[in-house]
């Protein structure tokens, strides 16, 4: 069973930038697709980005294309989410996800998320 940790999440400034870490635990290489979420307080989670086992599909939810990158580490089993051009309207906490069905944008095909990380934007 992989098990997933998310880390890099803090309090920041409106225009500064967040690097989140998603590192897998468990198996050797982990070789599926791997997503980023988000939950804002009341809200339902939102896709932010996907990636798939080779890095040659890669996905951005509207709201985030041109500001945030993804990326992953496969020798060290990490996905990273970079996010550049931070505002008010990004803070949530934002979770890592397992999908076995490839890079995608539907919550339903993930199968095995992380505990979380807040990010918060002040304005």
């Amino acid at each position: 069973q992989v098990q997933l940790v998310e880390s890099g999440g803090g309090v920041v400034q409106a225009g500064a930038s967040l690097r989140l870490s998603c590192a897998a635990f468990g198996r050797t290489r982990d070789s599926n697709a791997r997503g980023w979420f988000r939950q804002a307080p009341g809200k339902d989670r939102e896709f932010v980005a996907a990636v798939s086992s080779t890095s040659i599909v890669i996905l951005y939810g509207d709201r985030v294309k041109g500001r945030f990158t993804i990326s992953r580490d496969t020798a060290n089993n990490t996905v990273y989410l970079q996010m550049n051009s931070l505002k008010p309207e990004d803070t949530a906490v934002y979770y890592c996800a397992i999908s076995k069905y490839g890079a995608t944008q539907d919550v339903k095909q993930y199968t095995t998320w992380g505990q979380g990380t807040q990010v918060t934007v002040s304005g």
